[in-house]
């Protein structure tokens, strides 16, 4: 999908940048004209894939953990001390774990609340400045889980369902200031699916039932899940707003 530059000049922030569907949106972001920060919890994550993209003159490293709200403002910070603005933020960064409800611990459901929940709500929190001198928005990234229930990983099903409603509520409180929509995608093949292949015991079955849940029967495309956040960041969404765009190959219609 080509938006004919639509972001030309257009200073993007996409944290959770270094891989998968968030290295994805850069590159797409990237193609389509747009200065991009990329964040990520570990530096040396952002600094290979700026090496690869080889544009250093429109790639900025805004490496940190989202973890809390200093933190988030300290990754927007240095996107926007290397950007000299921000026009749209994506909120990519996730961790993702399938852990059985008896086996959840503090620690895990700290962690996946922290990057998840509070990670989207803080790094908004500080970029709205910014975000709102540019007339810009903002897109979320949840999940189908958000949608759905999705065991034996609760503590993520209820984290991306957080962000899911949390998208809607601050489509109200913010409206007239900036547009914030939602994207949801079903089983993207990245390497955070295939860890989970690795560590569940049958990689192939798990990989098959992967592809299995979407009607359309394959996974999505790291491109595919970009191309969606493009569009709702783009001026043809101009009117899109608290959005929940599912990209999913059909898997919320149901069973």
């Amino acid at each position: 999908m080509s938006l004919q530059g639509a972001f030309t000049n257009k200073r993007v922030l996409v944290t959770g940048g270094a891989r998968g569907i968030g290295a994805a949106t850069v590159r797409r972001f990237l193609e389509e004209g747009a200065t991009v920060a990329v964040g990520a919890r570990r530096a040396a994550s952002v600094e290979t894939l700026c090496h690869e993209l080889g544009d250093g003159a429109r790639v900025v490293a805004a490496p940190g953990r989202l973890e809390d709200r200093a933190s988030c403002a300290a990754v927007v910070e240095a996107a926007v001390a290397g950007l000299g603005g921000l026009d749209v933020l994506v909120n990519a960064a996730g961790v993702f774990a399938e852990v059985p409800f008896e086996s959840v611990s503090q620690a895990h459901w700290n962690t996946t609340f922290s990057v998840n929940v509070a990670g989207t709500f803080f790094t908004l929190q500080a970029a709205l400045p910014h975000l709102e001198a540019a007339e810009g928005n903002a897109v979320n990234l949840g999940s189908d889980a958000g949608l759905l229930g999705f065991p034996p990983s609760s503590v993520y099903s209820g984290a991306k369902a957080a962000v899911v409603n949390l998208t809607r509520a601050l489509a109200l409180e913010l409206a007239g200031r900036i547009r914030v929509n939602c994207v949801c995608p079903g089983n993207v093949a990245t390497d955070m699916i295939n860890a989970a292949a690795e560590t569940s015991g049958d990689r192939q079955a798990y990989l098959a039932a992967a592809q299995a849940r979407a009607p359309m029967g394959r996974m999505a495309r790291p491109e595919e899940v970009a191309d969606a956040i493009l569009y709702l960041a783009s001026h043809r969404a101009s009117f899109t707003h608290g959005a929940i765009l599912s990209v999913d190959g059909g898997g919320v219609c149901g069973f």
